[in-house]
C-alpha cells in the first residue's frame, strides 16, 4: 500500500539454495542463537545454463537494458481451470556474471511501479558480488508495463487535484462523488471489461511468479519485496513457503491489518515525519535560518492561510512568458506528501517551503506538476510507462475491503472514521482517505486479512526507518515479532526503503544475508541515519547581493541544481524549464554526460544568462559559458570540480576582467 503515486523507491532480491536436480538441500531451520559461524551457506547450486534456458523460453534483450526479456503467457485466472482467457507477463533475467549460487527475484512498490523499467538502476547499487553469483529477476506484474500497460492517467489527475478537504458535510459529500467520478472513469479510461478486475489481485499476481520459477527449474530461491512489494512477497511466502531459501521485506506491510487500521496508521506516520522534518529543521541553524527561526510555526501559517484562501501565482512557462495557476490547500498536502519519503526529497520540500516563507510559492508549484507527472506548458498528464495508477487502485480494491452494504453506508463509514482521526491530526488527515475509490471499485476487496505471517524455516531479513511515512515502521516491527527466523533492520531517521541508497549498514546486511547466507549476528540492528540531506540555504533573490561573479555563479549553479524539474528528471528526455525571474533553460542528456542551453535564463533578479553548458560525468566537471545581462554585463565561464570542490570563473563583468576560484 502506499499514499499517493511518487516516484523511485528501491531494490530486490532471492538467491537460490536448493533445485530440483539438488539431492542435497542447504539447512536454514532457526540457530540456537544467531551467530555468523553458525548461519553462513555458501552452496553453490549446479543446474542447466541460464542463458540455455532464457533461450529456449525464446528470451530476447529487454528494451534499452542489459537483461534478458522472457513472455510467459499465463491462465487470466489460474484458479479456474475451465477459464481459458490467458495474459502474458514480462520477466527480465540478468544471468550471473560468475559462479552462479542462485535466483534473485525483485517485486517492487506500488502496486503499479514497473519492475522492468526499474531493473538496470537497481542492479547499479548493488554491491558487485551480488550480480556475480545470482541471477537478478525483475517483472512487470500483471497489468503492467509490458505486462498489459493498463492506464488512467487523466481520470487521476483529476482526483489528485479534486479538493480533498472533509471538514464538514459538504465537502464530504463532494469528495465522496469525485472518488465515485474517478473509479467510474478510470475502469473506462483502462479499456478492459470490469469483470476482468478481480483478476488483477495480488493473490493471482504471485501465481505468475510461481510459473517462472516453475520455468526456469528453480526449486528454491530468495524473493525480495519493497513496499507493496512486501505485500507481493508475504503472499508469495504464505502460498509457497517451500520454494523459498529466504525473504526479505523492505518497508514493510502488515497484511493483517484492515485497510482503515493501515491508512489510520500511515496518516499518523506522515504526520509525525513532516513534524520530526520540520524540527530538524529548527535544529539546524541554515535551515532554520530560511524560516526566520521557526519552520513549525511558518507551516502552521501556511496551512492555515491556503485554507481560507488559495493562492494565485505567475508560472514562468518553458516556452517563455508567464501564466496564472490557482495553488490550493489540496495541492500543498498533495506536495508534502509526496516529498517525505526520503532523505533528499525531504530537503527539496525544505528549500521550496522556505521560498514560500519569503512569498515565493513557484517551487511548491513545480513541485506540484512534477509530482503529478504534468506538463507545465499545458497542465495535460505526460504518460508514464513506469507507474500505473489504473493497477494501483486494481490492486487495492482486489486485496482490500472497506466497511460493509451499500456504496452510501460504507462511505459514511470511511467518512465517520476520518472524522476521528482529522480531530487527533492537524495535518495531513487526508491520506487516510487514500483507498477511498476502493468504495466504488466494480470488484469485491478481501473481508477477511491473511493470517500473521510465522514463515517457519525461511530467514527473514525485514527492513523499515523510522522516518518511513508510507510502510510506518511499526509495521515491519510486527511482522518481524511474528516471525519464526527473522531479523530486524531500522535506520533512524532515513527512507521510505532502505536498501540500495548507498547506507553501508543495511547495505551490508543484506548482501552478507545473500552472498554469504550469513544472518546478522543479533536479533534487531539499529542503523544511523538523517531526517533529510545536508541543508543548502536559498540564494538572494537578487543580484544586487552578491559580492562578485564567482558568487552569482555559484549560487545560479545551486539554484539550478535544486530546480524541481532538473532534480527529478529521468536523464534521458530532453526538458525545457521556464526560470524562476524569466528566460529558459534546456537540459538533454549526451553520449558523456548532460548539455545546458540557456536563453536569459534568471536565477535571481538582475542576472539573466544566455549561453550553453555541460556536466561531463567522467571527469566530473560541470561548465557555464554564458553571456550576463541586468544589472551588470559581462561574458563568463565558470566550472564547478566536483573532484576537488573547487568553483573557478573568468571573463568579464561590468567592464572588469574577472579570474575568480574558490
Amino acid at each position: 500500500m502506499k499514499a499517493l503515486p511518487l516516484p523511485h523507491l528501491l531494490i530486490v532480491l532471492l538467491f537460490i539454495l536448493g533445485l530440483a536436480t539438488c539431492q542435497n538441500q542447504p539447512d536454514i531451520a532457526t540457530p540456537e542463537a544467531p551467530t555468523a559461524a553458525a548461519t553462513s551457506v555458501t552452496t553453490t547450486i549446479v543446474r542447466e545454463d541460464t542463458a540455455t534456458i532464457l533461450a529456449q523460453l525464446g528470451g530476447t534483450l529487454c528494451p534499452d537494458s542489459t537483461f534478458t526479456c522472457v513472455t510467459l503467457t499465463v491462465p487470466v485466472d489460474p484458479f479456474d481451470p475451465a477459464n481459458r482467457e490467458a495474459l502474458d507477463v514480462v520477466f527480465g533475467v540478468l544471468p550471473a556474471s560468475g559462479e552462479r549460487q542462485g535466483m534473485l527475484a525483485i517485486a517492487t512498490g506500488g502496486p503499479g511501479y514497473s519492475g522492468l523499467s526499474a531493473a538496470d538502476d537497481y542492479t547499479a547499487a548493488f554491491d558487485p558480488s551480488i550480480t556475480e553469483h545470482f541471477d537478478l529477476v525483475f517483472f512487470d506484474q500483471r497489468g503492467i508495463g509490458v505486462s498489459g500497460g493498463l492506464q488512467c492517467t487523466h481520470a487521476a489527475v483529476a482526483f489528485y487535484r479534486a479538493d480533498w478537504q472533509t471538514t464538514t458535510p459538504e465537502q464530504e459529500a463532494a469528495f465522496l462523488a469525485t472518488a465515485q467520478t474517478f473509479a467510474q472513469d478510470c475502469v473506462t479510461e483502462m479499456g478492459i471489461p470490469p469483470e476482468q478486475l478481480p483478476f488483477y489481485s495480488t493473490r493471482h499476481a504471485i501465481e505468475d511468479l510461481e510459473a517462472f520459477r516453475q520455468m526456469m527449474g528453480d526449486e528454491q530461491f530468495w524473493l525480495y519485496g519493497e513496499s507493496y512489494g512486501t505485500q507481493y512477497a508475504q503472499t508469495y511466502a504464505a502460498v509457497y513457503p517451500d520454494h523459498l531459501a529466504g525473504l526479505i521485506l523492505d518497508g514493510t506491510v502488515d497484511l493483517t491489518m484492515t485497510g482503515p487500521a493501515y491508512y489510520r496508521e500511515q496518516a499518523s506516520a506522515f504526520y509525525h515525519t513532516l513534524l520530526d522534518t520540520l524540527n530538524a529543521c529548527n535544529a539546524d541553524d541554515l535551515c532554520a535560518a530560511d524560516f526566520g527561526g521557526d519552520a513549525l510555526a511558518f507551516y502552521d501559517d501556511l496551512a492555515a492561510e491556503m485554507v481560507s484562501s488559495p493562492t494565485v501565482i505567475n508560472f514562468p512557462l518553458p516556452s517563455g512568458g508567464l501564466a496564472e495557476r490557482p495553488f490550493t490547500f489540496s495541492d500543498l498536502e498533495y506536495v508534502v506528501t509526496s516529498e517525505l519519503y526520503s532523505e533528499g526529497s525531504r530537503l527539496i520540500l525544505l528549500r521550496a517551503l522556505a521560498a514560500a516563507y519569503r512569498g515565493d510559492m513557484l517551487p511548491l508549484t513545480r513541485l506540484l506538476y512534477v509530482d503529478l507527472s504534468l506538463d507545465p506548458e499545458t497542465l495535460t498528464p505526460l504518460p508514464d510507462p513506469t507507474y500505473s495508477d489504473a493497477v494501483y487502485y486494481t490492486v487495492e480494491c482486489n486485496d482490500y475491503s472497506y466497511y460493509s452494504g451499500t456504496s452510501a453506508a460504507r462511505g459514511e463509514a470511511l467518512m465517520e472514521a476520518g472524522d476521528a482521526l482529522e480531530a487527533s491530526l492537524p495535518y495531513l488527515s487526508s491520506i487516510f482517505y487514500g483507498d477511498i475509490p476502493c468504495i466504488y471499485w466494480p470488484t469485491e476487496g478481501e473481508t477477511e486479512r491473511p493470517g500473521p505471517l510465522t514463515a517457519e524455516h525461511i530467514p527473514t531479513l525485514v527492513l523499515g526507518a523510522t522516518a518511513d511515512p508510507a510502510t510506518p515502521v511499526t509495521n515491519g516491527e510486527n511482522v518481524y515479532g511474528r516471525l519464526h527466523d527473522g531479523y530486524l533492520i531500522t535506520t533512524q531517521g532515513g527512507a521510505h526503503v532502505i536498501f540500495g541508497r548507498g547506507d553501508a549498514c543495511p547495505d551490508e546486511i543484506v548482501t552478507a544475508f545473500l552472498v554469504e547466507g550469513q544472518r546478522p549476528s543479533q536479533r534487531e540492528t539499529v542503523c544511523e541515519g538523517v531526517m533529510y540531506d545536508p541543508y543548502e540555504p536559498l540564494s538572494p533573490m537578487d543580484a544586487a547581493m552578491f559580492a562578485d561573479p564567482l558568487e552569482a555563479m555559484i549560487a545560479a549553479d545551486t539554484e539550478f541544481y535544486y530546480l524541481p524539474e532538473y532534480y527529478y528528471w529521468d536523464y534521458v528526455t530532453p526538458t525545457t524549464v521556464g526560470c524562476p525571474y524569466g528566460g529558459t533553460v534546456t537540459f538533454e542528456a549526451t553520449d558523456i554526460g548532460e548539455a545546458y542551453s540557456l536563453e536569459k535564463c534568471a536565477f535571481a533578479q538582475g542576472f539573466a544568462m544566455t549561453g550553453t553548458g555541460d556536466y561531463d560525468y567522467e571527469a566530473a566537471l560541470f561548465t557555464l559559458a554564458v553571456t550576463i545581462n541586468g544589472h551588470k554585463a559581462g561574458t563568463l565561464t565558470y566550472s564547478r570540480d566536483d573532484n576537488d570542490g573547487t568553483y573557478t570563473v573568468t571573463g568579464d563583468f561590468d567592464g572588469q576582467p574577472v579570474d575568480l576560484s574558490l
